[in-house]
């Protein structure tokens, strides 16, 4: 299994646990209407793209769900950058949301939206986007998009 060696481990039910966590804060900023809220979970997303050892729902998953027994990990060989990419895609287009509502357009919420939609699709038919996107962007050979899909199943 050379090929597996470039790869790291990833725990998909810390991604989960982080998905959950944002479709449930952003359904309950809409509900109250509160931009503080959202502005909250756009930058947990940043620091967790940028720091992803400081990403407080990560840390929620480490110290709290897992050691709790709520959520069991599910550790698996994968990439890590394209999840880090997708979530700080939908950290950007969440400041988009966030500006336009600040401005007072009903864009802020189309796109608040949009990101709940992208990670139930993540969470629930385990489809990730922003990989996709990431994927399509090393096929292209785009600089800093190196990591390739993992071929599974001997395809």
């Amino acid at each position: 299994m050379e090929l597996q060696e470039n790869f790291s481990k990833v725990d998909h039910s810390a991604l989960r646990t982080n998905q959950a966590m944002i479709i449930a804060l952003l359904m309950l900023a809409f509900i109250v209407d509160s931009l503080a809220l959202i502005i909250f979970v756009c930058l947990v997303m940043f620091v967790g793209t940028v720091f992803p050892r400081l990403s407080l729902f990560k840390q929620v998953y480490l110290r709290i769900m897992r050691p709790s027994g709520l959520v069991k990990s599910e550790v698996i060989i994968d990439n890590s950058e394209p999840h880090r990419f997708a979530q700080g895609f939908g950290a950007m287009v969440l400041a988009f949301a966030v500006l336009f509502l600040i401005l007072g357009s009903s864009l802020g919420w189309i796109l608040l939206w949009l990101i709940i939609w992208l990670a139930g699709l993540n969470l629930f038919l385990g489809f990730c986007a922003g990989c996709f996107l990431y994927y399509q962007l090393n096929r292209l050979n785009i600089p800093d998009f190196s990591r390739s899909p993992i071929k599974r199943g001997g395809r």
